[in-house]
Formats: structure tokens, C-alpha cells, sequence
């Protein structure tokens, strides 16, 4: 058996009852568990400060000097052990509330220690609470170096003496028995090209370095190795999918396209549109599947470019499909792409939760003979019984709403996977798009249609609540709708629906707009109740839409020129802008309103002045990504993706980008991996590749 596979229990010092705490809080549960279980920050431990020279601003530090005297302090749980320990400069106070007996049995009057730990001021008296000691005489024999290691432990382990420090002696334990028995996984090549030390090199120097420039060295190659594994899986998918994975071409442009976007298309294609379109086109030409990403700002015309490449799929004898997160969605692309087929020879359904038994019987019947040439609809697409005569182009609006279970149905509707365009609102930053979707091709729509104005947004705390009320009274008496959000306070129809009535009725209690008429929306409502309000909206019967995140995507009203989001301050960054894109869809200048309490965070700050200072969508993801890290922008359903040990999306890019880059050039150079200088690397890669277990396969 391999040494790094060893169970932890077998390790010195470690024993069953520590295993059992290992394995449950940190999912330790062999030697290589344990090696790769790195710090989260160093401290340094190159420098010993004096009493004198202490200030509160300092992080963790070291004091030599001698305990001079004890006292005990308070009773039952108030009780703590105080040592004054001295050196040439001054006295300072090292204070125990746990394990007091213990401590002050343990420790010698008038010998000298090493002291560590943070230094805490109050009434101008400085003191370190819980600090780490070492006999000076026992410390001074070691070798030591500057930075040593951090680690997260919990209070279960810390009871057991596994904090911090005790995990650091465990690894002591650990890497003298690993010489020469860690495996090296990058080519000679790549290490001798990037100038990075070898693997146990880094293992070792991550933890217990001998020098800063050692440590820089491991940290980078560690990362860089993380990345790259990545990278070369995903493009080994990408290669598979290219190469091996036959799909529909669609060799013709004809009839169908040609009619409307000579005749019919409503407005002049931007450039970026068009050279989406064109990639589109090179996709489905070939004989392989095409599986591409497209991102594209609220606004931006990505339904015109998916519509363009419905009419190829129709003019090369197959049937496309739309398949939307929600039935407000499914419907309004339902009224876009009937309103584009108006003049076209082109039959559309849409197939929802809520479609009749009589409907969706004719439905599947037009669907089976093909009378049918578009399919929108909503998770119902996904059942079995929905059967297509010729699908060739599925179409994923708001890709990361579907998990990848649910996409892969799509895929078995035809003998040869269909053709797939998965499209997003929601910018990702370019490093999430190489982690999450570095199997697929991307295209980007970064232009907005010629006419559009930036929806102008500011921030209001409560207190200005009267002047946003007078200002929704002008925007009405000049003929403008508006939308007024609530958060969704908990993953809760029942909680989201009482936010929703509670700040509805406070606002008309408070500010009463009798003279204007109301729809309300929110998620506990009947599909028919919310297509009932939803049109009274539309077509202005309503002046304004009091309404949950429910309308967050696909509801287009052009005369809305105004939006206000109420405790603002509560929605991630990437949702606000998504609210935003409802409006600024008319002519008319448009206003977004972010109200929030009168305190707020820090990060709600940010956030907020993030959303007054920037429209564009891809700059606001890269601010939401520092803030909330990559894991909680694309929810628990993909983050698994990204649950990197030591590597970081944030502040790592370059490594990640130059990882990619050097994957893609091994791939040209040796795509099986068959050569023998890169046996270490496929040898790493086969486990690592199964443990994946195709998360991305499906877009």
C-alpha cells in the first residue's frame, strides 16, 4: 500500500479517539489527507519583540523574557489565571480563563520563556490571552524558521489538544516518514519551464517552511497544480465532445432565416450579436455537437440571437427547444417568438407545470409528427413523455437555475445529442468561466441595442422614504409603471409572501397612493392569478407591481421606467443588477432605487455603491465574486466544482489563466497523454478524472 494512503489512525500521536475527531470535524482520514490539510495564513516567528515596543495594531507576536509572580482572579466562571512575565523593558500580563490548574502547575517562576501570541490593550495595560510558551532553553536547540502555519481546528478538536498547534505536530510526525515517498505529478518538463520546486518540496515547505522565498515558491506550485488538473479535464472533455461526440450539422442557410432577417427582424443587429451568430453558424455546420456558452448583459438581445438559430435548426429539417426556470419566463419568450413567427410559416407550443391534459395531448402529437418546430417550456420539457420527431437545438435560458441532471435529460431526446446554447444574464467573471465552463465555447454579446439609456441608479436609506414617494407620483402622472421588489428574506414561499403583504400594507398605511392602481406578485399565487396580474401590468391597468424576486428574469415591460428594491441592502450583487435589467427597456430615461435601512454593513455599503457607480454587469460580477467568494455566487449545486484547498478565483487568476495555457499546449502536443515524459501527470490525472465523476459534462 502507497504510504500517503495509510489511515491517520496509525499516525504518531494521533490514537482512535483523535482519528474519530479528525475524520468527522476535518474529513482527515489518511496521511494524504493530512499533508494536503494546509494552513490559512502564516505568522512570523523570524522576530522577538520587546514589551516596550508593543502597540495594538500588531497581529501575533513573540516576548522573551521570565514569569515573575502569579495571581488568581475572580470565582466560578468569571475566574482567570494571570502571570506577569517581565523582560528588560517592562511587564506584561498572560491571562488563562481554561485549564488554569494545569497551566500555573506547569509553568516556573523566574526561568525563561518564549512567549506568542496577540497583544490586547486595555486602560493602557497590554496583556496576551492564551498564549503559547516554550521553555527558552528547549525552543533555542531546534532549528527554526520564520512562518509557521495556521490552521482551522474546532473546539472539539482543540478539547483534545488538536488546535493550531497540535495539528502543526502531527505534521511534524508525518513528513520525515514521507521522504522520497511522495510522487512527483507535473512532467520534468513543466517544472523545469515554470522554475517550480518539486511536489514534496512544496508539501514540506507549505508547512513548515525554511525560508519566505521557499515558501512563495510551494504556495505557487501547489496552486498552479490545482488549477491545472482542472484545466486539462475540462479540455479533455471539450476534446471528446469535439472529436468523438458526433452531432447534427445544419449545413444550410435558407427559407426561414433569409424571410425574417431580410423582412421581419425588428431591429438591427448590433455587432456583437452578429458575431455570435457566426460563431453559431461554425458550430452547427460541423459534424460534432455543439455545446457553447452565451453570455450576455440584461438587455442585450440574446433571445434574437437564440431565435436566429431556431430558423437554421428549422431550415435543416429539426425541431428546437427553449426550456425556461420559470413559467413567467417560458411565457414571455412564448409571446416574443410568436410575435418573430407572425409572418413565418413556423408552428410554436409551449408546455408548462400548468398546461391542461387536453393541450398537452395535442401537444406531443404535434411534437411526434413534427408539425411542431419550437418547444417552450419549463421542467416539463424534461419528461420522459415529451417526445421530439428531430431535435436538433435545445436552448437553456438562465443555465445555472437547471441542475446538471436535469440538462442531461435534453440530451437523450435524439439518437445524436442535440446541438446546445446555454445562455446567461448573469455575467460570470472570465476565472468562474474557466472553472465552471472551460469545456464549453463561450461568446459574449458585450453591446447594448443603439438607443438604449443607462438606467440611472441611487441609493436612499429610509429616511428618505417621503421624496421616493413624491417622485413615484411624478413618474406615474407622466405615464410610467413601476416596479417595487421585496427580498426573499428566507428559502421560504410562506416567510417570502408575509415580507412581501407586510412592507406592501406599511407602504400604502404610510405613504397612501390611493389614485393609483396596484397588481401584486409573489410565488405562493396560482400560475393563472400570476399570468392574470402579470398582464394587467403589461397592458397598464396597473400603475404599479408590488412583487417578490419572482420577476428577477424574463419580464419585459418597456413603459416601467422605474425600479425600487426594498431592503436592498439583503440582495447579492449580481440579483440587484438582474432587477435593474427590468427596466430601462423604452425610450424613456429609466431609475433604479435601492432603499435600505438606515444602517448597513460594511460589505452592504459596497455592494450598494458598487450598483450606483457601474451598469456593466461583467465589472459588478467581478466585485460579487471578491465579496462573496465563487462557491455562493454559483449556489451549493456547482460550487462542489470549486471547492479548491489552497488555490483562490479571486486573487489568483494569472496562475490560473497560465495553468490553462499550458494544459492546452500539452493536449496539442501529446492529447493522450501517451509520452513517457508525461507518465507522472497521467498517472495522477486517471483518479482525478474519476473522482470528477463528469460534473461538467452537461454544460
Amino acid at each position: 500500500m502507497e504510504l500517503l494512503s495509510t489511515p491517520i489512525d496509525f499516525l504518531k500521536g494521533v490514537g482512535p479517539a483523535k482519528a474519530d475527531l479528525l475524520k468527522k470535524e476535518l474529513r482527515i482520514f489518511t496521511y494524504r489527507d493530512l499533508i494536503t490539510y494546509y494552513p490559512f495564513r502564516y505568522v512570523d516567528k523570524s522576530k522577538i519583540f520587546k514589551v516596550y515596543d508593543l502597540n495594538a495594531d500588531l497581529p501575533f507576536i513573540q516576548l522573551k523574557g521570565e514569569v515573575i509572580k502569579f495571581e488568581t482572579i475572580g470565582k466560578g466562571r468569571a475566574k482567570r489565571l494571570v502571570a506577569h512575565f517581565k523582560d528588560d523593558t517592562g511587564v506584561i500580563k498572560l491571562i488563562w480563563f481554561k485549564g488554569i490548574t494545569w497551566i500555573r502547575s506547569s509553568i516556573k517562576l523566574n526561568t525563561e520563556y518564549l512567549v506568542f501570541g496577540k497583544p490586547t490593550c486595555f486602560k493602557n495595560t497590554f496583556s496576551l490571552v492564551h498564549p503559547e510558551l516554550d521553555l527558552w532553553e528547549d525552543y533555542n536547540k531546534k532549528a527554526h524558521v520564520g512562518l509557521q502555519g495556521v490552521y482551522h481546528s474546532s473546539e472539539k478538536l482543540s478539547a483534545k489538544g488538536l488546535n493550531s498547534r497540535g495539528i502543526l505536530k502531527l505534521l511534524k510526525n508525518l513528513i520525515p516518514l514521507l521522504k522520497n515517498d511522495i510522487k512527483e505529478t507535473l512532467s520534468l518538463k513543466i517544472l523545469t519551464q515554470l522554475n517550480l520546486p518539486t511536489k514534496e518540496d512544496s508539501l514540506i515547505n507549505i508547512h513548515i517552511p525554511k525560508n519566505n522565498n521557499d515558501f512563495i515558491r510551494a504556495q505557487k506550485r501547489l496552486k498552479f497544480e490545482e488549477f491545472f488538473f482542472l484545466q486539462l479535464h475540462l479540455l479533455k472533455l471539450k476534446l471528446i465532445r469535439t472529436k468523438r461526440l458526433k452531432g447534427y450539422p445544419f449545413p444550410k442557410i435558407d427559407t426561414h432565416f433569409n424571410n425574417f432577417y431580410n423582412n421581419h427582424i425588428p431591429f438591427e443587429l448590433t455587432g456583437a450579436q452578429k458575431r455570435v451568430l457566426k460563431e453559431i453558424r461554425r458550430d452547427v455546420q460541423s459534424e460534432a455537437q455543439m455545446n457553447r456558452l452565451l453570455q450576455g448583459d440584461v438587455g442585450s438581445g440574446k433571445t434574437l440571437v437564440a431565435f436566429l438559430s431556431m430558423l437554421i435548426a428549422v431550415d435543416n429539417g429539426f425541431q428546437s427547444s427553449i426550456m425556461a426556470p420559470t413559467e413567467i419566463l417560458a411565457r414571455q419568450h412564448m409571446d416574443t417568438i410568436s410575435e418573430y413567427c407572425k409572418e413565418l410559416d413556423i408552428k410554436v407550443g409551449i408546455l408548462t407545470g400548468s398546461s391542461k391534459t387536453k393541450e398537452r395531448k395535442e401537444l406531443h402529437e404535434k411534437l411526434e409528427s413534427g408539425e411542431l418546430n419550437i418547444l417552450i417550456g419549463t421542467h416539463a420539457l424534461i419528461e420522459d413523455k415529451v417526445k421530439f420527431r428531430n431535435l436538433g437545438l435545445v436552448i437553456i435560458d438562465e443555465q445555472h437555475r437547471f441542475g446538471v441532471s436535469q440538462r442531461s435529460k435534453l440530451w437523450k431526446k435524439n439518437d445524436f445529442p442535440p446541438h446546445m446554447l446555454v445562455m446567461t444574464a448573469t455575467p460570470i467573471p472570465r476565472t468562474l468561466s474557466m472553472t465552471l465552463y472551460g469545456d464549453l465555447e463561450v461568446s459574449v454579446i458585450d453591446e447594448l441595442p443603439p438607443g438604449r439609456k443607462e438606467v440611472k441608479t441611487v441609493w436612499k436609506t429610509d429616511s428618505n422614504r417621503l421624496k421616493v414617494i413624491g417622485f413615484i407620483r411624478e413618474q406615474i402622472k407622466l405615464g410610467r409603471q413601476i416596479y417595487i421588489v421585496f427580498p426573499l428574506i428566507q428559502e421560504s414561499e410562506v416567510l417570502d409572501y408575509k415580507n412581501l403583504m407586510d412592507g406592501y400594507e406599511s407602504l400604502i398605511r404610510d405613504f397612501p397612493l390611493p389614485e393609483f392602481q396596484v397588481s401584486v406578485l409573489h410565488g405562493q399565487m396560482k400560475a393563472e392569478d400570476k399570468e392574470y396580474e402579470m398582464k394587467r401590468f403589461v397592458d397598464g391597468v396597473t400603475d404599479i407591481m408590488v412583487a417578490t424576486t419572482v420577476i428577477e428574469v424574463g419580464v419585459n415591460v418597456p413603459n416601467a421606467s422605474v425600479m425600487i428594491i426594498e431592503s436592498s441592502e439583503r440582495f447579492g450583487l449580481s440579483q440587484l443588477h438582474q432587477l435593474r435589467g427590468r427596466v430601462g427597456r423604452g425610450a424613456e430615461q429609466s431609475y433604479c432605487i435601492l432603499m435600505s435601512g438606515n444602517k448597513v454593513s460594511t460589505e452592504g455599503k459596497e455592494r450598494l455603491k458598487t450598483m450606483v457607480e457601474n451598469s456593466d454587469g461583467f465589472k459588478i460580477s467581478e466585485v460579487d465574486l471578491r465579496l462573496r467568494g465563487a462557491g455562493d455566487m454559483m449556489g451549493t449545486k456547482q460550487s462542489g466544482a470549486l471547492n479548491f484547498k489552497i488555490a483562490d478565483l479571486v486573487k489568483d487568476g494569472n496562475i490560473l489563466e497560465y495553468s490553462r495555457n499550458v494544459a492546452i499546449q500539452l493536449l496539442e502536443e501529446d492529447e493522450n497523454l501517451e509520452r513517457e515524459e508525461n507518465k507522472n501527470i497521467l498517472k495522477a490525472y486517471l483518479p482525478y478524472a474519476k473522482q470528477r465523476n463528469n460534473w461538467s459534462r452537461i454544460s
